[in-house]
């Protein structure tokens, strides 16, 4: 018996290139949010143009801790081809997209580690909306 056809009868899903790629995407978008936790703790600098910044923030810490439980749920759960991850990360990164792009355009000076965020999350954003994406978690 084959691996397709042992999952066939057991019930569990295959995970399509498409839901790998979105997981690894928001591995991604982990990682930076470990790196902003890291910068609100003090640990690590913000980088302004030149200038390297370190400052504590118990609010952001409380915030970047929290997005970092999100993020990993959402990978978790975009392995296991949950449905409920496609709306999930639909809506996180969707937020995150706004919240960037807020702070961007706020900002008197321009911040890498805000735009490649950004980035992460329009490309995250704009890949959950393919149909291909929606037919992987059954949703089309």
């Amino acid at each position: 018996m084959t691996k397709a056809m042992a999952r066939s009868q057991t019930g569990e899903r295959s995970r399509p290139l498409g839901v790998t790629v979105l997981a690894g995407l928001a591995f991604v978008a982990l990682v930076l949010a470990v790196v902003h936790l890291l910068q609100a703790l003090g640990i690590v600098p913000y980088f302004i143009g030149q200038i390297a910044i370190r400052d504590f923030n118990l609010w952001y810490v409380l915030m970047w801790g929290l997005m970092i439980w999100v993020w990993s749920w959402v990978v978790q759960a975009l392995l296991n081809v949950d449905p409920s991850a496609w709306l999930f990360l639909m809506i996180v990164s969707g937020f995150n997209l706004i919240f960037d792009f807020i702070n961007m355009v706020a900002a008197t000076t321009a911040t890498t580690d805000l735009s490649l965020s950004f980035i992460v999350n329009l490309v995250i954003f704009g890949y959950t909306l393919l149909p291909s994406t929606k037919r992987a978690f059954a949703l089309q």
